[in-house]
């Protein structure tokens, strides 16, 4: 069967099989050979559907955390192995956020609060928050939608949506299901064949995307455990098959991104500029250096990003990074050269406006988004964004702001930003299988 994928056709469905290479294409699926009623009978699916019909009302979610927890116990496990999978012993992933809290505020008092504008502009796009949609892979894992979701809840709420390569949707089906003017950009691994880079590019210009992310953190994916181990799972515990039956060494995020190309490099900017129109945005970068460099190399944009956690473990936050970075460039004067982004661990309202005070032009959120749309679909994923818009509101009056431009570094208690205290991992092998040592019970008393 052919589909039709960004004006063209191909012979799979989705930015990921055109990104495949042609050894990975393993044919169409035999809907005879596929057991459902092995499913139904699964103790542990028939668990998830009872947790399904009776999860807390909508109305019931207060913040994101709680998005997650609904999620973890509703979703499947695979699919909650492959979002909620970090890289390594997780230490980044969980700092990501943890790095939030050594940020203090110093409020404003008698400031008149009675009306607070959050609203913004990041890449030239008025929207109604300093936040956007981050790329995800696979939003059909969570939901049958997948990341068309996204896209009408960030209609809703006038927010931006980055459009992941790795989606799960075509990205005809994701601007399909986009209003007419509705801001989109484009998230980009580079393939090894630079010709199919160019007609992605290309073609998403031509379709009206308005910012092209290039994805610098991924020359090759990280190793997340939790969700290797869950492919290792999905051949069955009690099938008899050899080694060579199944690649064991693999989770999802692997068997996805062959294509991607190593050996791109700085190099390679120059090209990019010369195909297309859209401002070019290096996500993933890491230190004041490489921010440095990308204004040199005149590119509209970065994003300070550790890909949340999932590839170098011990990777800094993206809020430590963005501390060094902006210190670097007002140094230079170069803070109005690029527009900086920084995403990583956001949770609250608080997390983002620390990193706005910081110089941020905005924030990227992505896995509270699909765990809401994981456990409510649309109207989870709506209910999301208004909790932080709330949120952003109450607190920019507690702080004494009444607009973006007032959150500056002033506000700011930063004294243990650099401070990395990292508790040992609870889930490690090593906890569950060491034997301690054994102290010898005390020698009896003779016996008189």
């Amino acid at each position: 069967m052919q589909l039709r994928h960004m004006n063209q056709f191909i012979p799979l469905q989705g930015i990921i099989s055109e990104n495949l290479p042609p050894d990975k294409h393993l044919g169409e699926a035999d809907m005879s050979t596929i057991e459902i009623s092995k499913e139904e009978a699964d103790p542990d699916e028939k668990e998830r559907l009872e947790r399904i019909k009776n999860k807390p009302l909508l109305v019931e979610c207060f913040n994101l955390f709680d998005f997650e927890f609904v999620a973890r116990h509703v979703m499947k496990k695979t699919a909650w192995a492959y979002y909620s999978s970090g890289a390594d012993d997780e230490i980044t992933m969980r700092e990501n956020h943890s790095a939030f809290a050594k940020i203090w505020f110093k409020p404003r008092i008698l400031v008149d609060v009675d009306k607070v504008d959050y609203s913004t502009i990041m890449l030239g796009t008025r929207c109604s928050a300093p936040f956007y949609v981050t790329a995800t892979a696979l939003g059909k894992l969570g939901h049958p939608e997948g990341e068309t979701v996204l896209t009408k809840a960030a209609h809703t709420h006038d927010i931006i949506q980055m459009i992941p390569t790795l989606a799960s949707c075509s990205f005809e089906q994701i601007r399909d299901a986009a209003v007419e003017g509705q801001t989109q950009w484009l998230q980009l691994y580079v393939n090894k064949d630079r010709s199919l880079t160019k007609r992605i590019v290309q073609t998403a210009e031509g379709q009206g995307i308005k910012g092209l992310f290039i994805t610098v953190d991924a020359p090759q994916l990280g190793r997340r455990e939790k969700d290797m181990r869950s492919k290792f799972g999905d051949i069955g515990a009690h099938e008899q098959r050899s080694d060579n039956d199944v690649d064991r060494t693999q989770g999802v995020a692997r068997a996805i991104s062959s294509f991607i190309d190593p050996s791109l490099s700085w190099q390679d900017i120059p090209w990019f500029q010369t195909i297309t129109k859209m401002p070019i945005v290096l996500k993933g970068v890491q230190c004041a250096e490489d921010a440095i460099k990308a204004v040199e190399y005149g590119v509209q944009g970065i994003v300070v990003s550790n890909h949340g956690g999932r590839q170098l473990d011990y990777a800094r936050s993206g809020i430590e990074i963005l501390v060094e970075v902006m210190a670097a460039l007002r140094e230079r004067n170069w803070q109005d050269r690029l527009e900086v982004f920084c995403d990583g661990g956001i949770r609250r309202a608080t997390d983002i406006i620390k990193a706005i005070a910081l110089g941020a032009k905005g924030v990227g959120i992505g896995r509270p988004f699909l765990y809401a749309m994981s456990a409510y679909g649309v109207e989870g994923v709506e209910r999301a964004m208004l909790l932080l818009k709330q949120e952003l509101e109450m607190n920019m009056r507690l702080i004494g702001a009444t607009k973006i431009s007032d959150l500056n570094p002033t506000i700011l208690d930063l004294k243990s930003i650099g401070t990395h205290s990292v508790p040992t991992p609870t889930d490690v092998l090593s906890s569950q299988e060491y034997d301690g040592l054994l102290v010898p019970k005390s020698k009896p008393k003779a016996k008189l």
